[in-house]
C-alpha cells in the first residue's frame, strides 16, 4: 500500500514536466521578448504605413475634386432649368444681368442670381433668374473659395452671359435677349464657372466688342475660372451642361490682364 500511495504521488507531480514537453514553457518564462517589436520591426511598419498613405492620398483628392466637379455641374444645369422656365414665363426673353432702382426709399439691387435690398443693412433674397424661389446656395461653387465682389452677396462662385444675353441697365444694349434670337443655342455659353485676378465676378464677357456691350472696358473680368483638374464647368443655352477645357486669353482688352487658370 506504501509503495502504491508513493509511486501515486510520483506520477501527479510529474504531470507539470510532461506539460512542459507537451506544450513548452510557460509564457512567463519567455521573458520580456513576448509581444515586443524590435526597432528594425517597427520602422518597417512604419516604412509601409507610409507607403500606403502616399498612394491612398491622391486617390482620396481626385475622389473629392471629382465630387466638387459633379455638384457645380449640377448646380450649373439646374441654373439652366430655371432660365428655360423664366423664357417660358416671360414671352421668350431671358432675365436681364443687372439693374439698381429705388421702391419706397430703398436702393434694390437685382441681379441675375441674387438681389440685394437696402444697405445698412442689407437683405439678400434669390434673384431674378428664380423668380423668388431657390436655394440660395446654388450659386456657390465648391470648388471656389474666394469672395464676391458684388454687393455683399453670401454664395458666388458663377457668371452670366451678360454680353450676349442678359445686358443690363449700363450696357449699349440694356434689355435681355430673347430666345429665339440665339442662334445656335448648343454652343452659346449661358453659366459658367467665374473667376478673375480680383476672385469671383457675376457677369460673363465676351471677349471681343458685339452690339450688346460695345463700349464695355475690362472684358478680362468677366472670364472663366479652370479650377476643376484645369478644366470650366460651362451650361449652355439649349440646357446640357459640360467641362471645357480651351482657354483663351486674348481680348480686345489685352491678355496681359488674364489671370492665370482663367480664359475665355
Amino acid at each position: 500500500m506504501t509503495m502504491f500511495v508513493e509511486r501515486r504521488k510520483s506520477s501527479v507531480e510529474s504531470q507539470p514536466a510532461l506539460a512542459r514537453r507537451i506544450f513548452g514553457p510557460r509564457p512567463s518564462t519567455l521573458g520580456p521578448r513576448l509581444g515586443a517589436f524590435t526597432l528594425i520591426e517597427l520602422l518597417v511598419v512604419i516604412a509601409i504605413v507610409a507607403i500606403l498613405a502616399a498612394l491612398l492620398l491622391p486617390a482620396l483628392a481626385r475622389a473629392k475634386a471629382k465630387a466638387k466637379h459633379t455638384q457645380c455641374l449640377n448646380n450649373l444645369h439646374q441654373m439652366s432649368l430655371a432660365a428655360q422656365m423664366y423664357v417660358n414665363d416671360h414671352d421668350g426673353t431671358f432675365p436681364v444681368a443687372y439693374y439698381s432702382a429705388m421702391e419706397n426709399g430703398v436702393m434694390t439691387s437685382y441681379a441675375w442670381d441674387l438681389t440685394t435690398i437696402g444697405s445698412s443693412p442689407s437683405r439678400v433674397v434669390p434673384g431674378l433668374l428664380w423668380q423668388g424661389q431657390t436655394a440660395m446656395a446654388i450659386h456657390q461653387c465648391p470648388a471656389f473659395t474666394g469672395g464676391a465682389n458684388w454687393a455683399n452677396d453670401p454664395f458666388t462662385g458663377y457668371n452670366y452671359n451678360t454680353s450676349f444675353i442678359g445686358h443690363g441697365q449700363f450696357e449699349n444694349i440694356p434689355e435681355p435677349a430673347k430666345a429665339a434670337a440665339v442662334k445656335n443655342p448648343a454652343l452659346t455659353a449661358l453659366f459658367g464657372d467665374g473667376g478673375y485676378s480680383g476672385g469671383a465676378n457675376k457677369f460673363m464677357r465676351a471677349p471681343w466688342p458685339n452690339p450688346g456691350d460695345q463700349t464695355f472696358s475690362g472684358r478680362w473680368a468677366g472670364t472663366q475660372a479652370f479650377r476643376h483638374q484645369k478644366r470650366s464647368n460651362v451650361a449652355w443655352v439649349d440646357g446640357h451642361a459640360e467641362s471645357w477645357r480651351h482657354r483663351f486669353t486674348e481680348n480686345k482688352n489685352g491678355a496681359a490682364n488674364v489671370a492665370p487658370d482663367t480664359g475665355f
